[in-house]
């Protein structure tokens, strides 16, 4: 409407008083911007400086921690992971990560709610498979917060302690959708012989170009846990846990229960990981950002997806925004060294900063749209600048613009190729509409429950969990399962391989030796892949069902149908079915296929079914 009263050449007034102000509109935000970008510099620059004397003191020198001797000693760890509503997730990830991680001094404490039944079933059963899992249920209905989960996992762990004549030395965070590497928990335990937190990078899961909100997440964590979380160590400052990945030293958490009257995480506060970071740089103890760096199994970091919608992307944000820039403003204020009070105002300047981005990049397009129109209608255009200083101020501020998405798609294009990197410039619009609506709805809630006098409450997010694709690259060979489980001792498996014939299968020569039961086999299996072993009484099993799926899916993939249960169709096999099996298999039901591993006895049974 406005576009066709320019085209008639009839110039609101509105517009007018508007021509006249744009210019001191223009000139303050290109100061406000200008400052923000030379302030996204800063963390470069303690980068830069710090490898630069790094090198002029000792050329050969990483930037990585020292690894101390006796590093390779296995501490004894506890992983903290904290449940509401994860049903559909817990399983799988608990299952997948311990057939994945290079670490076998570790036990895994699922927290969960007594009016979260799915999920409780779901971790009893976990517990009743691996003897390194164990339930802690919360007394009293959920959801509360996170941390009030985590209280009660560390008091369940304090009593398995005690029933097991135990200690645990280091205490490590994560959540239900973890991709955890192989490695990193030899790494924390590596790490802490010198400090008493040690954070793992976390990265999400790499994405497809279409899929933007989960894009936006992938170029910022790249950015962020490239050079943020590194710049904050260098320059002597507090390091935030990133929730997932943490490890803490036991003494720290022990320190932190006689202090708060035996809760180690604030139950108030809604980002409990980032507060005890600064909590625990405040009491003195050493904390350890650990580099990025690739593993023989790629870049060992902590790997999830995170939302991939707008809106639950600003939900979860929103909780961010108002934990860590809100309440933690209000519960610990500025105080600290100089190197704290500029990481905490770099943590809260986002309530200005992302709504005034988003404000920018609405002019932007709007400006865009008057150019095309006031080009078509022979006219001048609107957002048109004629003072020079303002241009100035402008050219400089877009100039810095392109240099800062230039060294994100460096970030990006480090971690997730260049192909991925080239859409950084046009997925930080997006960036900028989540984040400053996440920051105008923290600012609204936050003042909303301060007014009421209501407590800030605990805003959950959605999970989701890898694929098969991205599990596979994590999965450990045959034989590690079988030595690090105890089934054959690594001198016997060395012998083993040196005479096992050219073509022939670890798993079947194991056999054919008798090294190795058919009981044993099945459940290593299940071990490595993390696909769940049964027994299944083929005596029960419904025809109908063992015949559910074509015969000649039997012969071609080794699987037999055997039960059907909400929606799904339990699928028996001696071996793990590729992706590609069971994309195929797909096509033959509508129902969802979970394989199940069984033994050779056992799937000769239930194949008697089809041909009977």
């Amino acid at each position: 409407m406005l576009a066709g009263a320019l085209a008639l050449g009839a110039i609101p007034e509105t517009v007018i008083t508007f021509a006249d102000c744009w210019p001191w509109i223009a000139g303050s935000l290109a100061i406000v911007l200008l400052l923000s970008g030379i302030d996204d510099l800063i963390p470069v620059l303690i980068c830069y400086a710090f490898k630069n004397s790094r090198k002029r003191t000792d050329p050969g020198a990483s930037t990585s921690p020292a690894r101390p001797a006796g590093a390779e000693d296995e501490r004894r760890i506890a992983i903290f992971i904290p449940c509401w509503k994860e049903s559909e997730v817990i399983e799988k990830m608990v299952r997948h990560n311990l057939s994945a991680i290079r670490y076998r001094n570790f036990d895994v404490f699922v927290g969960a709610y007594p009016n979260d039944e799915a999920t409780i079933a779901a971790t009893r059963k976990l517990a009743s498979v691996f003897r390194n899992v164990h339930v802690a249920e919360c007394p009293h209905p959920g959801p509360t917060s996170k941390a009030d989960c985590l209280n009660w996992i560390y008091q369940r762990m304090l009593l398995h302690e005690e029933q097991n004549a135990l200690r645990f030395d280091t205490v490590v965070l994560h959540d239900a959708e973890d991709l955890i590497h192989p490695d990193a928990l030899a790494t924390i335990n590596r790490e802490r012989c010198r400090y008493a937190m040690v954070q793992v990078p976390v990265l999400p899961l790499a994405t497809r170009l279409n899929e933007v909100t989960h894009g936006v997440y992938c170029d910022e964590f790249a950015e962020f846990q490239t050079i943020d979380m590194p710049a904050r160590q260098f320059s002597g400052s507090f390091i935030p846990s990133n929730g997932v990945g943490t490890g803490f030293a036991r003494e720290i958490l022990e320190s932190l229960a006689a202090e708060r009257h035996n809760l180690v995480f604030d139950a108030r506060s809604l980002t409990e990981d980032y507060e005890i970071g600064v909590s625990i740089h405040r009491a003195g103890y050493p904390q350890c950002f650990v580099p990025l760096a690739r593993g023989d199994r790629g870049l060992i970091v902590t790997r999830e997806y995170f939302p991939r919608t707008a809106a639950s992307a600003i939900r979860q944000r929103t909780r961010w925004v108002t934990g860590i820039a809100l309440q933690c403003w209000e519960r610990g204020g500025w105080s600290g060294p100089f190197w704290t009070r500029y990481w905490f105002w770099r943590d809260r300047k986002g309530l200005l900063a992302n709504p005034l981005s988003f404000l920018v990049n609405v002019l932007f397009g709007i400006g865009l749209i008057d150019l095309f129109a006031s080009t078509a209608a022979h006219r001048r255009w609107v957002f048109a600048i004629e003072n020079h200083w303002v241009v100035i101020l402008c050219t400089l501020t877009l100039l810095l613009q392109c240099l800062r998405l230039a060294i994100r798609m460096a970030c990006v294009g480090r971690i997730y190729g260049w192909i991925f990197a080239l859409g950084a410039p046009l997925r930080c619009f997006h960036g900028n509409f989540v984040n400053g609506c996440a920051s105008v709805m923290a600012m609204w809630l936050y003042a909303r429950a301060r007014l009421a006098r209501k407590p800030l409450v605990w805003l959950k997010t959605e999970h989701a969990y890898p694929s098969r694709e991205a599990l596979l690259l994590q999965r450990r060979e045959l034989e590690d399962v079988l030595v690090d489980a105890g089934y054959i001792r690594h001198e016997e498996m060395i012998q083993i391989k040196a005479g096992m014939p050219a073509g022939m299968e670890l798993a079947e020569y194991l056999l054919v030796l008798g090294s190795l039961s058919d009981e044993d086999l099945c459940n290593a299996l299940s071990l490595q892949s993390g696909v769940p072993s049964t027994r299944v009484d083929h005596r029960q099993v419904k025809l109908r069902v063992a015949r559910s799926l074509p015969a000649h899916l039997e012969k071609r993939f080794g699987v037999v149908p055997f039960h059907v249960d909400s929606g799904r169709l339990l699928v028996a096999s001696r071996r793990v079915p590729s992706s590609a099996v069971l994309d195929e298999m797909k096509g033959y039901t509508r129902l969802q296929i979970e394989p199940q591993l069984v033994t050779r006895k056992n799937y000769d049974e239930l194949r008697s079914l089809l041909y009977s």
